[in-house]
């Protein structure tokens, strides 16, 4: 029998990020008040989608909710008491959303006087940015407080600081200024990019969700692949990935599906540390799905002047080769433990489920569609799924109420709640986003005011001596020790102001052109793993509470199974194949400049995914040490220097001077395939 879900329960606990679950319950005096805020907020974001309104305003508008909202749903301490608002919590909520509103009531005149503030310009400046701070350690913890303060005492306490990253300085005013009178700083791009597209991703993922969208999900993919080997697990990854195309979060799906799944497969036999480190693992990798992606991929786009849809077409390679790497790494895991599928007969029948809530699925096409075919904006493209969404949150209920001969009002008045909570529901998710994306200007404004970059760009350079592939791995590790204080989005811009641009400069300093794009990734994808490292990733820490198991041991076993998505930013940034951008030598030498084309050959799309695919689960047999049976040492060497092959021809074909790299992939595909029916049969054979 597929598992019995509570959709109602399920919604109210979900939360996009983890700050969510830092957050007051909306109840008693504040649970009005917080619902018409939040309402309001929703209806401001759809209604600007259709209105030309000065981008400017929209921000400042923006943050001004976000920012009193952050005040009255978290308590200041952990400890406090959660079922009131304290007075001196609604008395900062007003001070704090109109300072961010300052901006926009006094836009005329700040715009007449650029650069030269007044004194009631920076005392509110002192004030917005001092209660931004505290937003942020509210809602996100104290990790983003800390690197925002550090980098305001850098701009001021420059000419102090050892040489090597000295700067001038610059004075209170100077620093207001450009913090905070200017779209440089906390009203710059990632507050932009939240305003204009994030929102309303989040709105139609949460309105989405709240019609039963998830539930469906969980169901279908239970149904499908419940009766493989393994299949509750892999029915965790199809659920996780499908979620978290509307989510974003890897603490959503871990909450989502997980709640079921994880119980599911502990059912079935598996110990409960590798449960819940299996949905870790697929629930991490829900960021990186597209269409959706999380906030994070809307901020590449915008940094790098690019579109969504390039930014997808970028990302889809690596992120489903990933997807199906983990489908191996279950399927290894079950043949290991000696596991089966579920029985035909205990499942429910996948055409009846699917057709079940097929009407969930022409949203996500709808967005697919315009995105993709008509090119439409984010923006609108969201704003059309939402509108979808809604006319299917009123209908569904009295076509059911009709279906089963009850009251129709009755339906009516369903979906209309469920259409009330939704637009709630997707407020509250952006509370944290909004206010990450707020105070992670802080550091891009700190950059642009600073020169920071080309000083960092050079301590970088001092410490790696100049070589490439420790620069890669600094980034790396760095993106994953922020991550663990940081949500993806905050560590993503804090990390792509930073050292985006250094692994660029310093790969054409060695004579690898890599672009932009590639790098973007590259900090994006560790960020992400950052949610299931130990000891504080907290996708970790909520799946182990659901499968009852020992939350470091989890996060090392996700993390394990999550080796595999931590390769593919090192292939795609030597291989720039697998995000399908092609070089083009411009002035007859690869040192001097290049610009990139898209690879738009759908023969070639093809062989690259499946040479993609073929390698990742070499890699994956080496880490598990299973191929078709038990790998010795030498074998998981060997399917090492396959999957290194395969990801990476050009290693060979250069040195043999072989026109077409891909030839080289031929001797690793064959050896990959003629020791898999080796072993197979060896196997079979004990």
């Amino acid at each position: 029998m597929a598992p019995k879900t509570d959709s109602k329960t399920t919604q109210n606990v979900i939360p996009t990020q983890e700050a969510e679950l830092r957050s007051r319950p909306a109840t008693n005096l504040n649970q009005h008040l917080l619902a018409i805020l939040a309402l309001c907020w929703s209806i401001f974001q759809l209604w600007v989608v259709r209105e030309a309104i000065n981008d400017t305003l929209v921000r400042g508008i923006h943050l001004s909710f976000a920012i009193t909202l952050a005040y009255l749903s978290f308590p200041a301490l952990k400890g406090a008491k959660r079922d009131y608002t304290p007075l001196i919590d609604i008395v900062l909520a007003l001070v704090a959303g109109f300072g961010a509103l300052y901006v926009v009531l006094n836009y005329d005149a700040i715009a007449q006087r650029p650069g030269v503030p007044i004194f009631q310009d920076i005392i509110f400046g002192v004030i917005t940015l001092t209660l931004l701070l505290e937003a942020s350690r509210r809602t996100l913890g104290p990790a983003l407080m800390v690197i925002g303060s550090i980098f305001l005492a850098y701009c001021y306490f420059g000419p102090s600081l050892p040489d090597i990253i000295a700067h001038r300085g610059a004075s209170v005013n100077k620093i207001i200024n450009h913090m905070y009178l200017t779209t440089e700083g906390i009203f710059g791009v990632p507050l932009r990019v939240s305003a204009s597209f994030v929102f309303l991703f989040v709105l139609f993922g949460a309105l989405l969700d709240r019609a039963g969208a998830g539930h469906y999900f969980i169901q279908l993919s239970y149904a499908a692949l419940g009766r493989f080997r393994g299949g509750p697990a892999k029915a965790a990854i199809a659920a996780s990935g499908l979620t978290g195309m509307i989510s974003g979060s890897s603490i959503a799906n871990t909450v989502t599906t997980g709640t079921f799944t994880i119980p599911l497969m502990k059912k079935l036999g598996f110990p409960a540390t590798k449960a819940g480190a299996i949905e870790v693992a697929a629930s991490t990798n829900g960021q990186l799905m597209p269409p959706i992606m999380g906030a994070a991929a809307f901020i590449i786009a915008e940094f790098l002047g690019i579109s969504y849809v390039d930014v997808v077409k970028a990302a889809f390679i690596p992120a489903v080769v990933s997807y199906l790497g983990l489908f191996y790494v279950v399927h290894l895991e079950a043949c290991k433990l000696g596991l089966k599928g579920i029985p035909k007969n205990q499942l429910p029948p996948v055409l009846k489920t699917f057709m079940s809530g097929i009407h969930f699925l022409l949203p996500v096409f709808l967005l697919i569609y315009t995105l993709v075919i008509e090119r439409q904006s984010a923006g609108l493209a969201a704003f059309n799924a939402i509108m979808m969404v809604m006319v299917i949150m009123v209908l569904q209920q009295p076509i059911l109420a009709y279906i089963h001969k009850t009251s129709i009002s009755n339906g009516f008045n369903k979906g209309f709640s469920d259409l009330y909570y939704g637009l709630i529901d997707g407020a509250r998710y952006m509370i944290p986003i909004a206010i990450a994306t707020a105070a992670a200007g802080l550091v891009v404004g700190t950059i642009t005011l600073t020169g920071l970059g080309q000083r960092l760009m050079e301590v970088i350079e001092i410490i790696s001596m100049g070589n490439l592939l420790l620069v890669l791995v600094f980034t790396a590790i760095t993106s994953l020790i922020l991550g663990m204080g940081l949500p993806t989005t905050a560590n993503y811009i804090v990390m792509a102001s930073l050292t985006a641009p250094i692994v660029v400069q310093l790969g054409g300093d060695s004579g690898l052109l890599i672009p932009a794009i590639a790098a973007h990734l590259f900090v994006f994808y560790f960020g992400i793993l950052a949610d299931d490292t130990p000891p504080v990733g907290l996708a970790a820490y909520a799946a182990a509470a659901i499968a009852h198991a020992d939350p470091i041991k989890t996060g090392i076993q996700g993390f394990t199974y999550d080796m595999r998505t931590a390769i593919l930013p090192f292939m795609f940034i030597f291989n720039t194949d697998l995000i399908l951008i092609q070089g083009i030598e411009v002035g007859g030498s690869a040192m001097q400049s290049s610009s990139w084309i898209w690879i738009n050959d759908w023969t070639v799309w093809v062989s690259l995914f499946c040479l993609a695919t073929i390698a990742m689960f070499a890699f994956v047999s080496a880490i598990m040490g299973w191929n078709a049976g038990p790998a010795k040492w030498w074998e998981r060497l060997l399917l090492l220097l396959i999957c290194l092959g395969l990801f990476r021809p050009d290693l060979l074909s250069e040195s043999m001077g072989i026109t077409n790299k891909y030839y080289m992939a031929i001797p690793p595909l064959l050896l990959y395939g003629a020791l898999t029916l080796w072993k197979k049969r060896t196997y079979q054979n004990i």
